[in-house]
């Protein structure tokens, strides 16, 4: 088959990439568009200096690597290799720097690349330029190596042509036409061209081209500098390319990487310089690249001078050839892929680097040729994952600078973001702060972590301090919240949690269609499922609950539970979708004392049989309208509170009101997470994400099989007779040692597996950690190890949940 008509547009590495996947797929009838020439055309791609290193803390974004680089091995251009596969050596100068590269190869064992921490003696041998004084140790990756980025362009070109893709050079984008919503081609300086799917693989230009389709595409175009030095003399004679390891320097912001007898240096550690897609010149105007600036002299001042103490060969060379060249950044360091939500067919592949460039390819041909990826899970690069305030320029550039300046840091898993903040304040904001909140953001959200006003319990409470890395941005009054919830009563700020509206005469019909499980219920229910991909993943896990027999509220994850259903809409206008969480705010009142403190402010029935567990209902707390829903995410009695904002804060402190004096206390995120690990209860692309399925995931409950049908039914019935892999508790009996997630579980000195969630359980007095398992460990009182650092940990595979398994406290 020739497939639709596809235009895409730019034909650097992402755009060549695409159209060969595509092709191998049998979509043939494919144009490439580029305003430059083939195969070098004056983007990112034909400047970039190439190295590939694929450690990454997303398991996503290794495997977008690693299948670049196998892809990349495979190719030439007349027997040229696309793909020096010298390795990748990362050195630390720091003590600091080594537990970093100890976290860093755990990462990679977690995700299956095979790397080892080397000796400062190692790292000396692999690359003998190397300052043996400076350094402490090293991360080796054997199968890293330098990309050779324009003939990786030029061998896909010839691949896909051969398949009957047409390229055409020099032709300038002018306009993305459309029609009723939909793509109808693209206007070229030479013509249109006709296109039922356009794709936009533009690079630094995307923002200007995705514009022109009326998406607001959250990227900006930095410059970043590399220079080359003259000859070496220590490399006098070097005949070929590269025979070392590319080399980051982390701890002073840079990189290296042979070129015969001289050295490239690339370096992060300059002020920030932002420019827009509209300012960049296009290849007519540019005088050369346009995607290289001027080199600013002065701001790679300490880069040399580090460059030339850690490799002290250089001190006898000097700089001869300088750029400031521009790359893609965006404001969670992820690439942007998918279909706008407003233009049918009008897609983007954009701020992916030479790195990721052929797994992004793959992924993309996949998801167009399939309607999903099979490949990778891609919920992380979802271009529809942003919250409209993330898509405002001023956030767009904060967030993107703030990224090019930690690109090389040690960033903390609980590290709060940068400004600006705040940026969305609950009702309860002026309380918490009253209260000394620690606030995380949570989807921009201001959301406490834990309050210093609870100091008071830590008084007379076991409460283990973890190890110093998992101590940062920890109190002890997490756990002395946590425990204080299972005793008495806790109020919970739960506005952060997506809250979408879902209503209309076909709304009934329209969730049944969409979720696992049966929602269509009686007025008053609530039902925890899960939504579906066409393959049978897990696109999230949400709750429904039937408010009138044509309105239901739903508990989504977030932005792309919205997509996933805007994008089901029935035509025929039967059914409406809102995003109501700005316009509202949740409490969760949890706790064994939580009906004593709601009873007394109501005339409405809130016992065990006026309001039954997963049963919802309006009421009145004092004088506020709410929508209560029997439910509770960390396994005790209680309620979700939801009323309007303007009537949030008096919600909260007739509450409070209520609940101090039987000793309720307000708990933060920190205490949720120790609490909801010790219930089982799983976190939507934390523990399980689109490349899992309900059964493997331990959400198997959530599916009713006799349904009639649903998204993802039938692939889901394939898949539930092959369950290989578990999602799975560990217990660890070391209280201080308590992990942070993504760390490598072992089988004996096999990798295994790797954490997902993990926290201290302070009810039950014991770490907790759920893997994802191989299924024959996945076996109770099976002894396994988690790789933490240089260390390993003894943990033993627990019977879930781990706390109240007869459910009575929910119940009661």
């Amino acid at each position: 088959m020739a497939g639709p008509r596809v235009v895409i547009i730019g034909a650097g590495v992402v755009g060549a990439a695409l159209a060969d996947e595509i092709s191998a797929r049998g979509w043939t009838e494919v144009t490439v568009v580029d305003q430059g020439p083939l195969p070098a055309t004056g983007g990112s791609s034909s400047h970039a200096p190439g190295l590939v290193f694929q450690a990454n803390s997303s398991k996503t974004m290794t495997e977008l690597a690693r299948y670049t680089v196998e892809k990349f091995c495979s190719l030439d251009v007349d027997g040229q290799p696309c793909f020096l596969q010298v390795g990748g050596l990362e050195v630390a100068t720091t003590p600091e720097r080594v537990t970093e590269l100890h976290r860093r190869q755990g990462w990679l064992t977690s995700w299956g690349v095979e790397s080892r921490i080397v000796t400062a003696d190692e790292c000396v041998d692999m690359h003998p330029l190397v300052n043996r004084d400076r350094v402490h140790a090293g991360l080796h990756i054997p199968t890293d190596g330098l990309a050779k980025a324009v003939l990786a362009v030029e061998a896909q070109i010839r691949r896909a042509t051969g398949r009957g893709v047409t390229f055409l050079a020099r032709h300038e984008v002018l306009d993305v036409l459309q029609a009723d919503g939909e793509v109808t081609g693209v206007r070229t300086d030479q013509g249109d061209l006709q296109a039922d799917i356009v794709v936009c693989c533009a690079g630094i230009w995307g923002p200007r081209i995705a514009r022109m389709a009326g998406m607001n595409l959250p990227l900006t175009p930095l410059a970043h500098q590399l220079a080359w030095t003259g000859p070496v003399p220590a490399l006098a004679g070097q005949t070929e390319e590269a025979v070392r390891p590319i080399l980051r320097h982390q701890d002073a912001d840079l990189y290296y990487r042979d070129r015969h007898d001289t050295l490239g240096i690339g370096y992060y550690g300059h002020r920030p310089m932002p420019i827009t897609a509209d300012d960049i010149l296009s290849v007519d105007e540019a005088d050369g690249m346009p995607s290289v600036l001027k080199f600013t002299e002065d701001d790679f001042a300490d880069a040399w001078t580090e460059t030339q103490s850690l490799l002290p060969a250089t001190r006898e060379a000097k700089i001869e050839e300088a750029i400031n060249g521009l790359f893609s950044f965006t404001t969670d360091g992820l690439p942007l892929l998918g279909e706008s939500p407003d233009v049918k067919g009008f897609w983007v592949a954009e701020a992916v680097w030479v790195t990721h460039s052929a797994g992004v390819g793959r992924a993309v041909a996949e998801w167009l040729v399939d309607g999903h990826c099979s490949s990778f899970d891609l919920h992380e690069c979802d271009v529809n994952r942003f919250e409209p305030h993330q898509l405002a320029p001023e956030y767009v550039l904060a967030r993107d600078c703030q990224n090019f300046v930690e690109v090389y840091d040690i960033l903390h898993p609980l590290q709060p973001s940068g400004d600006p903040r705040p940026l969305r304040t609950s009702p309860f904001y002026a309380r918490q702060q009253e209260l000394g909140a620690f606030f995380q953001e949570a989807n921009g959200w201001e959301r406490p972590h834990w309050y210093e006003a609870n100091a008071g319990l830590v008084e007379g409470r076991s409460i283990v301090t973890p190890n110093d890395w998992a101590a940062r941005y920890w109190s002890p009054i997490i756990g002395a919240e946590a425990q204080a919830t299972r005793e008495t009563v806790a109020m919970y700020d739960m506005t952060a949690l997506k809250r979408l509206e879902v209503s209309g005469r076909g709304a009934a019909g329209f969730l049944e269609r969409l979720c696992t499980g049966k929602v269509a219920k009686s007025v008053g229910s609530v039902t925890y499922t899960l939504l579906l991909d066409h393959d049978g993943g897990i696109r999230s896990d949400i709750t429904v609950a039937r408010l009138a027999p044509d309105l239901f509220q739903v508990g989504a994850n977030g932005n792309l539970d919205l997509d996933w259903f805007t994008r089901h809409l029935p035509a025929d206008g039967t059914v409406q979708v809102r995003d109501i969480t700005p316009g509202t705010c949740c409490i969760g009142l949890w706790g064994p004392l939580a009906r004593d403190v709601l009873q007394p402010l109501t005339d409405d029935d809130f016992s065990a049989a006026g309001l039954k567990y997963f049963r919802a209902k309006r009421a009145h707390i004092g004088s506020v309208p709410v929508t209560a829903m029997r439910l509770s995410y960390v396994g005790e009695l209680g309620w979700e509170l939801y009323t309007t904002a303007d009537q949030g804060l008096k919600l909260w402190d007739t509450l409070w009101r209520a609940a101090r004096p039987l000793g309720g206390v307000a708990a933060g995120r920190g205490a949720f997470n120790s609490l909801r690990l010790e219930k089982g209860y799983r976190s939507f692309g934390t523990d399980m994400t689109y490349e899992h399925d309900p059964y493997e995931a331990g959400v198997g409950f959530a599916v009713k099989a006799d349904k009639e049908d649903f998204v993802g039914k039938a692939a889901l019935e394939r898949r539930r007779a092959d369950v290989r892999r578990k999602l799975t508790c560990l217990t660890i009996e070391d209280p201080r040692a308590v992990v942070m997630g993504k760390e490598p579980v072992y089988d004996g000195q096999r990798a295994v597996g790797h954490v997902t969630s993990a926290a201290f359980g302070h009810t039950i007095g014991k770490g907790i950690a759920y893997a994802w398992l191989p299924a024959e460990l996945a076996v109770a009182g099976r002894v396994l190890h988690i790789g933490y650092f240089d260390q390993r940990v003894e943990a033993v595979v627990a019977q879930e949940p781990l706390f109240d398994p007869a459910m009575s406290r929910l119940r009661g």
